[in-house]
């Protein structure tokens, strides 16, 4: 009953693309062309071994379509689309990483929610999915959620007497010292966690970010059709000075919660070694650190949360799949991504990524297996924000955390110098 529900409302949508894009001009009427119609080429960066499978299964199924996937490398694949679409060569679809939305805003068929009311979105997939609605519309149908999650090495809680680990922020305070291990001349042999500095922290913009958004900021908001920093601001009901000095606490050496410093590795390669308790990255990431150190006796829990929050919220990385807008082909490509977001396929993609699925009923389905509970859970209250350029903003966290190390800034400074910086950015 679900998928025939489903089959019928791509029905009807398909139908209301058609109808908006007689109407606008997109699709002239008297002129026909059947060459390539049922044919549409799909771009993206996973590679063409993993997911080969799911697009074959897919043409098997649905034997009036041909998807072709070209696989592109992860450093160019930005300016290789960039390039394709304006000598008119370009896919007609892409996966879009929610990094690289406010990039293609202009250059994706926004779906219009005429066609796709914004209630049936909110109801087949995760919030999560959100970062893809604009006031002009849909700009991609989400696929998968790579939810941030906290690994900890079960060996050095037990040997701390530490029976689990802490589910919010607060109660890091007590036990980040218990773990952290020092000589006598205070130099961190074995740390607690990896917080209060940036270039040696993997997905340090990522954690604080998180942290915004459990404080009920979203960093970047969109109205009609124009983008601004809420850094600034006074969204949501904690403070974010308060937030980011709790960050940097953690490499401040007068502080008792001391556990960090610039002397470290990078924070996966100590968390591999086994001088790190807590190292907080992406589900995705999982059997990575497995092979790293395959004798490590570590396990994931939820991303802890700000005490006395009305609601739950961890960061995620977002696979959408958006339709190019210098597609010759849009009707079928509208058609392809619908059938692929709400059919079979989005669940094989997610379970190809060792992802979490992007749909709701997919989410219901957990695996059986030790960690997919814990990372579908945390897909359903996962989100992610408006990055208006993923290295430009590295360099604005990365100043916005020194400048309040080198006591250039109090936080509250540090928060609205980066606002403005990032307000710069989403100029267009």
């Amino acid at each position: 009953m679900k998928n025939f529900q489903i089959i019928i409302l791509v029905i009807f949508v398909v139908a209301a693309i058609f109808g908006v894009l007689v109407f606008s001009g997109a699709i002239p009427i008297g002129k026909t062309s059947t060459e390539g119609s049922g044919k549409v080429t799909l771009w993206g960066t996973i590679p063409i071994t993993t997911i080969s499978p799911a697009i074959k299964a897919f043409n098997d199924a649905n034997q009036s379509y041909i998807v072709t996937y070209v696989q592109k490398p992860v450093d160019t694949f930005d300016q290789d689309l960039l390039e394709a679409s304006a000598s008119g060569t370009g896919p007609d679809m892409f996966f879009l990483p929610d990094n690289l939305i406010f990039h293609y805003a202009d250059k994706i068929f926004a779906i219009p929610y005429q066609s796709y009311p914004l209630a049936s979105f909110e109801n087949n997939f995760a919030s999560a999915g959100e970062v893809f609605l604009t006031s002009g519309g849909i700009l991609a149908f989400p696929m998968s959620i790579d939810p941030l999650m906290m690994y900890y090495n079960r060996s050095i809680l037990d040997a701390n007497g530490i029976i689990y680990p802490p589910a919010y922020w607060s109660d890091m305070t007590t036990t980040v010292p218990l773990l952290t291990k020092k000589d006598d001349s205070n130099k961190i042999i074995k740390s607690g966690i990896a917080f209060g500095q940036f270039s040696n922290i993997t997905n340090a913009k990522d954690i604080l970010a998180t942290i915004f958004m459990q404080a009920g900021n979203p960093i970047i908001k969109e109205q009609d059709g124009a983008f601004s920093s809420t850094l600034d601001s006074s969204i949501g009901n904690f403070n974010l000075p308060s937030i980011l000095k709790f960050y940097t606490d953690f490499a401040d050496p007068n502080n008792a919660v001391y556990s960090w410093n610039k002397s470290f590795p990078n924070s996966i390669d100590a968390f591999s070694r086994e001088d790190l308790a807590f190292y907080f990255g992406f589900a995705s990431e999982l059997q990575s650190l497995v092979n790293r150190n395959p004798n490590q006796n570590f396990f994931v829990a939820p991303m802890p949360q700000i005490k006395n929050s009305n609601s739950k919220v961890t960061g995620a990385r977002i696979t959408g799949l958006a339709i190019s807008s210098f597609s010759k082909n849009i009707v079928t490509a509208f058609t392809v991504a619908s059938l692929m977001a709400t059919g079979d396929f989005a669940s094989k993609l997610a379970t190809a990524t060792v992802t979490a699925p992007a749909r709701r009923d997919l989410l219901a389905s957990i695996p059986e297996d030790a960690y997919s509970p814990i990372f579908y859970r945390s897909a359903l209250y996962a989100r992610s924000w408006l990055d208006p350029s993923p290295k430009d903003t590295d360099n604005i966290f990365n100043g916005m955390v020194n400048a309040v190390l080198s006591n250039n800034m109090s936080p509250g400074d540090a928060i609205k110098d980066a606002s403005a910086k990032l307000s710069l950015l989403l100029l267009k």
